[in-house]
């Protein structure tokens, strides 16, 4: 049998692609992997070939077409439960927390794109902006506080919460967005993280350069 495929886009900037690539790391998967590079000529057509929503990323696993990071992440943990929290009421906030990554922060987003490769980037603040970031950090700085106990990341071991909100430590670490104590040691345990290096390895040396992307130099 052939192994499940994930299509992704720029490993560089493409952060939904990498929340779902962690997910399947995570839950100890062999797959493997197409890289789509995004908004060159054809792009849209190649990825049509593979999802009818045109987009990045899409998981397929036999006859099953999955699309949408969430609910890759849903459809694994159906055969993986290792991906969310094993107590139920950390399970419904880890689910929580994830759904409102997925579906909010849009001035982060907008503002400060996920661009591994970049350093030192300096970005227009705005009330927006300062606000997500000042939610992100309370999360971070609650869960750590409650799951230190039980290992590093924010529910203690990984989970797909921890995909959801790796592309944000990239994010911080990129512009520079710091805070001594839990954000800091949670950013270093995400970008330091040996199931992601690979990632970031890749990332850093591809050679397209995504405009919309490179900001604040």
């Amino acid at each position: 049998m052939s192994k499940p495929l994930l299509i992704i886009g720029n490993k560089n900037y493409s952060s939904w692609s990498l929340r779902a690539w962690l997910m399947l790391k995570y839950a100890g998967v062999d797959f493997d992997e197409v890289r789509i590079p995004l908004f060159v000529e054809g792009y849209k057509q190649k990825l049509l070939t593979y999802s009818p929503a045109g987009k990045v990323p899409a998981y397929r696993d036999g006859e099953v077409l999955v699309w949408d990071t969430l609910a890759i992440g849903e459809y694994l943990y159906e055969a993986h439960p290792v991906l969310w929290p094993a107590d139920k009421t950390a399970r419904a906030h880890a689910r929580s927390i994830s759904a409102e990554m997925h579906s909010g922060f849009t001035a982060l987003r907008k503002s400060m794109p996920m661009n591994i490769r970049g350093r030192d980037r300096q970005v227009e603040t705005s009330p927006a902006l300062e606000a997500d970031i000042a939610r992100i950090k309370s999360i971070w700085r609650e869960l750590r506080k409650q799951y230190a106990h039980a290992g590093p990341w924010l529910f203690g071991k990984r989970s797909m919460t921890d995909c959801m909100f790796a592309p944000v430590a990239f994010r911080f670490q990129t512009y520079g967005v710091t805070e001594a104590g839990p954000v800091a040691e949670y950013v270093h345990t995400v970008t330091h993280d040996p199931l992601v290096q690979p990632w970031i390895q890749a990332g850093e040396s591809e050679q397209e350069a995504v405009t919309a992307n490179e900001v604040g130099k």
